[in-house]
């Protein structure tokens, strides 16, 4: 059985303060999995169902009021959306998934060409997979989990909205999550809980994802 790693050390979430107070700017879109920006940062990437509050963390971390913006109708956004956070890292906004209105050709698409971009961007080091902590896990977010596994791509979970569950039932579904992490061959079995309203959980997730940048010293040299 995998151990559930620890959290980030104090200097590690002091390095991702840092980090994601810096400069953040939106540098490419792709419509289409022929169109991704040249290989060069580091890559995180989050993936969540419509409507689990995707936007509003990418701004909580970034620290933002709108880097990342909600579309006013669940599933229309269709592009990956790259942002530049000190070039340092890149954080990557993926469409939403699990829309009900969607034809099916369309979630079919959704599909394909995700799991195209998972497979074949070599600079991606992770995948933060968003959970609405208020409701039961769906198909979809089955399905995808499924999916970064046959892709072999890491992903941890993150459970988003927290503010908006009672103690008790929030730690019944931290317990839950984890046990099913530890059932997926390429999930990181720590789950974070958060919340953009409070900013519980902010800081850690920010350390989480500065494992991954380049190093600083790598960026004042060239």
């Amino acid at each position: 059985m995998r151990e559930i790693a620890g959290p980030p050390s104090p200097e590690l979430v002091e390095e991702g303060r840092l980090l994601f107070a810096g400069e953040c700017t939106f540098y490419f879109g792709s419509p289409r999995i022929d169109q991704l920006p040249p290989i060069d940062l580091p890559e995180v990437a989050f993936a969540g169902r419509s409507n689990v509050g995707k936007s509003s963390l990418i701004n909580a971390l970034t620290g933002r009021k709108a880097l990342a913006r909600a579309s006013s109708e669940p599933g229309r956004t269709k592009q990956l959306n790259f942002f530049n956070l000190s070039e340092r890292l890149a954080l990557v906004d993926m469409p939403g998934y699990g829309f009900a209105k969607a034809a099916k050709s369309v979630k079919e698409d959704w599909q394909e060409t995700m799991f195209a971009y998972l497979r074949g961007r070599t600079t991606l080091e992770r995948v933060i997979l968003l959970l609405d902590a208020r409701i039961e896990l769906k198909a979809s977010d089955k399905d995808v989990m499924e999916l970064l596994d046959r892709a072999a791509v890491v992903f941890q979970i993150v459970l988003t909205k927290a503010d908006q569950v009672k103690p008790g039932a929030l730690k019944k579904k931290r317990e839950e999550i984890e046990a099913l992490a530890l059932k997926h061959a390429a999930a990181y079995p720590r789950v974070i809980v958060t919340s953009s309203e409070t900013g519980e959980g902010i800081e850690d997730l920010r350390g989480e994802i500065t494992r991954f940048a380049r190093s600083s010293d790598d960026t004042t040299q060239s």
